[in-house]
Parts: C-alpha cells; sequence; structure tokens
C-alpha cells in the first residue's frame, strides 16, 4: 500500500510541475477548471509528444498559459489497466481523520503552517505569487494541510512524497511542519549567501568601474603609473630573494596598485618599492684575492701602519683558503691626522670593493642607525642601508667615522642600535624599522675610527677588533711629506712639478719647527700655505725660489711655532717634565712644585682633574709617611707647605699617570736640587710606593722625542710594551725601568 500511495503521490507532484508552465488552455476559455482527465486527455488530443517536449523545454514559439493542477483525494492503485495514450489503472479512494478536534491547537498548528509556507512561497521562485493570496482564504484545515504538501517546494522529493501515507492529518500536519522548518532555515542561510555575494560583487563591480574612471582621468592628465608599475615588476624578477622576501613585495605591489596617486599614502608605497628593488639582495663585487696586489696597495697609499695592514692581509689570506668568513669588524683608533679614515678607502680599493664613509660624530637619533617607521611623515631608511643601496653592492667597505663622539638623547642611543649591525654573529639578520625585512650584513666590511676608547660603549667595544694608530715620527713625516701631501698641494694649487720643490731639510725644519701633533694634518696645512704664497707670486710674475730650503721659511711661514728644547730651562728645583696621553697624541707637561713656611698644608692648581688631585694628595702623604726621602725630618715636613701647579691652565688635565711626576717634583722642591737634564717620566704611584704601569706608551715616546728627552722613566711592568715597539721608534732614548718611588728618586738626582 505505501508504494502505491508513493507512486500516485509521484504521478501528482509530476503532473501539477510539468503542466504548470507547459499546458496550453483554448484562448476562448482562459480561466476553465479542469480534472486531471481532462487535462491529460486535452494535452494528448491537441499535441504529438514532440509537441508536449516542446511545450515543456519553453519552445518560444508556442503561445503559452499556465494551468494550476489541485489534488483532491488521495488514490491508491489497485492495478494498471493500460500504458497508451496515458496510463490507466483502478484506484480506490483514501479516508482521511483527524486525531485531535480541539479546535484552539488546529488552529495554531493552521496559523503556523500559514505563515511558514507563506515565507516560503514569497522567497521561492518555483510556487506562483497567486499560491500567496490563496492560502490565506483557506479555512478548512484539512484543505489548507494539503495545499500546502503539494505546493510547498522541498529540496527532497521522497520527503514531500511521506506525507502522503499518513491517515491522521494532525500527524500530517505536524510531519509538514517540520519539513517547513528546515526549508525555512534553508532559505534563510540561502538569501544570507546571496546577499553577501550580491554585496561583494557590487563592490567589485564599483571598484572595477572608478578604477577604469581613474586610468581614463590619469590617461588624459599624463599621469599613468601603469608603466612603472610593470617597470617594478620587472626589476624584481631579476632580484635574489628569497620567498619571503618575494611574497612581501607581491603584497606591497598589491596595495601601492590599489592607492590612488593623489594619495599621501601613495608617494610613501612608491618610495618604500623603489628602495626595496634599489637594495642589491645578494649582489656582491667580486674580491681581489692577490695578496700581493693589496699590500702594493697599501704601501702606496700609507707610510707606515704596518698592523694595520698585516690584519687586512690576514683577512684576505682567510678569505683566499676558505673561500667566504664573516667579516671582521675593525676599529682604528688614534690621534687626529694618522690616515684612519683613508685607510678604510685604501682597503676598500685593495679588495676592489665599494667604498662608502658614514659620519656618526655628533649623531643622536637612533633612527639614523635603524631607520624610521615607514608610516612616519618623512620616514627615510637608516644610513647603513642607505650607505648599501648607493654602493650597489651587498659586500661593500663601510667606514664607520668618529665612533666615540656618538651622542644620545631622548630619541634613544645610537651605539646600542650599532650593537646588532657591528656584531657577526647577529647582523645578517639585521632589522632596518623602514625595510622591515631581515638583511644580511654579513657579508659588508665595517671598519670603524675613534681618536679614544674610553667614550665608546663597553658592548659595543667588545664588538670590534681594536687596532692602535700611533702618530709618527719625523722620519715618517718626511717621507708622508715627500710621497703624498706635497704632490697632492701641488695638484690643488695648479702649480707643476717643477715650479715648486721642498728639500729634504726644508720639510725637516717644517716638522720640528712649524708642527707639534701626531698626525700629518698640521704639516699638511704648512705645505699648502707654502703653496698658496707660491701661487700668488706665480700669478703677479715675482721672482721666487723653486725650491724651498729653511732659511725660506721665515718668510712663508712666519717664525717658528715649535720649540723641542721645552724640557731645557727647566734646571730649577721643583720642575719635572712628565709625559700624557691626549686623543690628540702624546704630550709632555710640567710639574711644579713651591715649598713655603707653613703647617704642612698641600695646595694645587692649574685645572687638574679629580684623578690628578688624587696623585698630588697620595704623593704628599706618601712623603710625608716617608721624609728621609726629601732628606728632611718629620718635624721639619711638618712646617712647609707645598704648592703644586701644572701650567697651562686654561687646559682641562687628568688622569693617574702623573703620580710619580708629581712625588718626584715634591722631593726636589723639598730638597732644593733639580733632575737631570733630559729626564721624563710617566707612571702612576699608589699610596705604599709601589709604580704601577699606564698605556699611550707609544704615543709617549713620540712626544718625548719631539720635546729632545732623552731618558724616560717608567714603571718595570711597561718594560713589554717597550720590546713590542719598533727600534726606530726608541732610537736615542734610554728607558729607566722601576717598581717604586724609592727607584725614582734615585734614579732622577
Amino acid at each position: 500500500m505505501r508504494r502505491q500511495n508513493l507512486f500516485i503521490a509521484f504521478i501528482c507532484v509530476y503532473l501539477v510541475m510539468a503542466f504548470r508552465p507547459a499546458v496550453n488552455l483554448p484562448a476562448q476559455e482562459p480561466s476553465k477548471v479542469m480534472t486531471l482527465k481532462d487535462c491529460m486527455e486535452y494535452a494528448i488530443s491537441n499535441s504529438t509528444k514532440t509537441r508536449i517536449q516542446q511545450a515543456a523545454s519553453g519552445d518560444a514559439r508556442i503561445a503559452r498559459r499556465d494551468a494550476i493542477l489541485q489534488a483532491f483525494k488521495r488514490i491508491s492503485v489497485d492495478g494498471i489497466l493500460s500504458y497508451e495514450p496515458y496510463v490507466v489503472a483502478r484506484v480506490h479512494y483514501l479516508d482521511e481523520f483527524m486525531s485531535n478536534e480541539n479546535a484552539v491547537d488546529n488552529r495554531l498548528i493552521a496559523d503556523s503552517l500559514k505563515e511558514k509556507a507563506g515565507y516560503i512561497i514569497r522567497a521561492s521562485s518555483f510556487v506562483t505569487k497567486e499560491a500567496v493570496s490563496a492560502l490565506r482564504s483557506i479555512d478548512n484545515f484539512q484543505f489548507l494541510v494539503n495545499f500546502i504538501a503539494t505546493t510547498i517546494e522541498v529540496d527532497n522529493f521522497t520527503d514531500k512524497a511521506d506525507l502522503l501515507q499518513y491517515d491522521d492529518l494532525r500527524v500530517r500536519a505536524m510531519k509538514l511542519l517540520t519539513a517547513l522548518d528546515i526549508q525555512v532555515e534553508f532559505l534563510k542561510i540561502k538569501q544570507e549567501i546571496n546577499q553577501k555575494v550580491k554585496g561583494e560583487i557590487d563592490q567589485q563591480q564599483r571598484e572595477y568601474y572608478l578604477n577604469n574612471q581613474l586610468r581614463t582621468i590619469q590617461e588624459e592628465l599624463g599621469m599613468d603609473e601603469s608603466g612603472d608599475f610593470e617597470k617594478f615588476r620587472q626589476r624584481a624578477e631579476t632580484k635574489k630573494w628569497s620567498a619571503d622576501v618575494r611574497a612581501i613585495f607581491d603584497k606591497e605591489m598589491a596595495k601601492l596598485e590599489k592607492y590612488n596617486p593623489s594619495s599621501p599614502d601613495y608617494s610613501i608605497q612608491y618610495n618604500y618599492i623603489q628602495f626595496m628593488l634599489d637594495l642589491p639582495w645578494g649582489e656582491m663585487s667580486e674580491d681581489n684575492l692577490d695578496l700581493k696586489h693589496a699590500q702594493k696597495v697599501l704601501d702606496d697609499d700609507h707610510f707606515g701602519l704596518d698592523k694595520v695592514k698585516d690584519r687586512i692581509v690576514e683577512y684576505l689570506a682567510v678569505l683566499k683558503l676558505k673561500g667566504n668568513m664573516k667579516s671582521p669588524i675593525l676599529c682604528l683608533y688614534g690621534p687626529p691626522g694618522v690616515g684612519k679614515t683613508s685607510l678604510g678607502k685604501s682597503v676598500a680599493r685593495a679588495l676592489g670593493r665599494k667604498y662608502v664613509r658614514i659620519s656618526l660624530g655628533g649623531m643622536h637619533d637612533e633612527a639614523e642607525i635603524r631607520g624610521h617607521r615607514k608610516t612616519y611623515v618623512g620616514a627615510l631608511p637608516g644610513r647603513i642601508l642607505n650607505g648599501i643601496c648607493r654602493a650597489g653592492t651587498s659586500n661593500p667597505v663601510i667606514v664607520l667615522d668618529e665612533i666615540d663622539k656618538l651622542a644620545s638623547d631622548f630619541k634613544g642611543d645610537p651605539s646600542s642600535a650599532l650593537l646588532e649591525a657591528l656584531d657577526p654573529e647577529q647582523n645578517s639578520t639585521f632589522h632596518d624599522n623602514y625595510l622591515d625585512i631581515d638583511y644580511d650584513l654579513s657579508n659588508v666590511l665595517f671598519i670603524t675610527t675613534a681618536n679614544g676608547t674610553s667614550t665608546i660603549q663597553p658592548a659595543l667595544l667588545d664588538r670590534m677588533e681594536m687596532i692602535n694608530v700611533t702618530g709618527y715620527l719625523a722620519e715618517e713625516k718626511l717621507e708622508i711629506a715627500k710621497r703624498y701631501l706635497l704632490p697632492k698641494q701641488l695638484k690643488e694649487h695648479g702649480i707643476g712639478k717643477d715650479e715648486l720643490r721642498i728639500s729634504k731639510p726644508g720639510l725637516a725644519a717644517i716638522i720640528d719647527s712649524y708642527t707639534h701633533e701626531s698626525g700629518v694634518r698640521g704639516l699638511e696645512k704648512q705645505i699648502a700655505k707654502i703653496a698658496r704664497v707660491t701661487a700668488k707670486k706665480i700669478a703677479l710674475g715675482e721672482d721666487y725660489p723653486h725650491v724651498i730650503k729653511p732659511e725660506h721659511l721665515k718668510e712663508y711661514l712666519g717664525l717658528p711655532t715649535n720649540f723641542h728644547d721645552l724640557q731645557k730651562g727647566n734646571e730649577m728645583p721643583g720642575v719635572v717634565t712628565g709625559l700624557a696621553w691626549t686623543s690628540m697624541g702624546g704630550e709632555i707637561l710640567f710639574v711644579e712644585s713651591q715649598v713655603s713656611v707653613g703647617k704642612g698644608n698641600l695646595s694645587m692648581t692649574g685645572n687638574l682633574g679629580d684623578v690628578m688631585k688624587e696623585s698630588a694628595t697620595i704623593a704628599y702623604q706618601y712623603l710625608k709617611a716617608h721624609p728621609e726621602l726629601a732628606e728632611i725630618t718629620p718635624e721639619e715636613f711638618a712646617t712647609k707647605d707645598i704648592h703644586v701647579h701644572v701650567p697651562e691652565g686654561a687646559v682641562p688635565k687628568d688622569g693617574p699617570s702623573a703620580g710619580i711626576t708629581m712625588v718626584s717634583s715634591m722631593v726636589s722642591a723639598l730638597r732644593g736640587k733639580s733632575l737631570r737634564s733630559g729626564i721624563a717620566m710617566t707612571g702612576e704611584m699608589t699610596l705604599r710606593g709601589r709604580v704601577l704601569p699606564v698605556g699611550g706608551i707609544k704615543e709617549k715616546i713620540l712626544a718625548a722625542k719631539r720635546a729632545g728627552v732623552t731618558t724616560i722613566v717608567i714603571s718595570e711592568d711597561n718594560r713589554k710594551d717597550i720590546e713590542d715597539i719598533k727600534d726606530i721608534y726608541v732610537k736615542g732614548l734610554t728607558f729607566v725601568y722601576v717598581k717604586t718611588i724609592k727607584d725614582v728618586i734615585d734614579s732622577i738626582f
């Protein structure tokens, strides 16, 4: 029975679906109610099977009328009598009943059915809209349930056919409500999806339209950037990018293409893309690994500086054997004018690399190193990446000049920002805020320069390999002047080689009498002055000496400004020559002591720093405990006041290396005896009378030789420093090594 009912339900629903749009009613009877048998007889008698198929497919040549087929009774098929021209069966009607006659419950069920069915009808395109008004006017519960069951569209045809098997109308109504609930939820989800898709399509169409309009306007105004975009993409194809960097570029390009060229964000994004493409990603120049060539270049450009040259050659040797290595961070420190900065250019030329110089003096903004966030107004990349971009290779030689003169304020500490860049273990992933992508700096050869190391941050100092570039001897300055300085100044002043020469004695006289420095910058200034005076004489047609000799220097340079016998004439008691180290190189200083009748007080003048004042106090207290060194009794010492003065009071002075000089000056004044001539000294003393080693030995030796000193008193612990210095630097000097203050006093009188 159930299969027969399903079969009949299928036939009824099929006829409703097939003949609603396809059956053609007579033109003279536009609104006739027909039975199912009438419809089938009319369709068969007025059309062939082909015509029915054409009607079902919606052939435009056939005039169309709508027919609504309504089932009134359920039937059960007892047997099929024939199949042609249509199916004829023997059937009997099925009765229906209501298990619950409660009017209120039935009305509520009916209202729910109408509400849900109405929602489905309004949202469905399958059921005709006239069914909504017909639905509202139905009062018969049985007819309402059957009408909705046969009219409403459901996704599963079997679920709809199953409704015919229930004889109890109330049960059928509840099953129908369940089916309608599912259909309502499906329709709501479908509507939400349709609205979302429609909104996206509308937005895409709007953007497409606006972009076309914008492109047209740009073409008219000559502002079309599409050509630049294509060039950007072509350049990107040549870059040696990783997959991550490539993905970032594609993402940033997509942003740029969406921006309006008149928008401020457009120029920011455009500049960012351009900088990203300008950076040399993995593009490196080939190193010249010919060690003899490198040595020749370094020797041609610089006289002396053997330690630095050896270190560069060592680096090249390892690079040649291994093929690659992390570039070291070299720090050249020493007095001004000794060629630290120019040495970086020579290293670049020896290696065949690009040269970049970055001045750090006075820099106080961390963004100068790491760059600004690109979202900031006026954002720029850091100087390191900007220098690499200018060099065009990923392995240039970058000279970070004056690293000891970095400053810091509320904008950050640049020296801290340099920690990452100057760490060989970290700089392979250097992060610039503007680029916002890790960049490999491990192939860059960094060379930093400084006048001293005391102001460099300890953590930064630890990351660098320190190489001391000391000053030059007079003999070295003479060679530098002949090879480099004089030809350079002649070229800059337009003077021919045959028009001006300076004799060797003339250069020596300039060095001895007109310069007092560790480097050669002052010497170059004096040579430039001679070249200017000569150029003036040539321009005026005056006679002038073509070879400058010592007797001509007074006319060209004026009176001598340097006297090498400064330590001479200090034969008075209480005056001692000391040696000091400054950022300008080695210097000599004089410590003067005067003894007067008093109550055993000590006073100091001469713009002394705290450390130097402490040295004077220690020296005084040591002599107070050991007055026999001054050849006086404790009672006599208590009646004498000592005043210590260091000349050139306008110049600040500080450091511990004047300790033995202070005590020697006091002993000399208390004894009333002067020191042997030609003696200078340097060393720190303790309260127990020990002499401690000090630094800057080579610079102090050079200062002593410039001042005409012949004997230097120094700590025994500094003997190794003296032995490490070339013989040419210590030639003509006698060193007295001491361990205690008693040794110092015994050696100076």
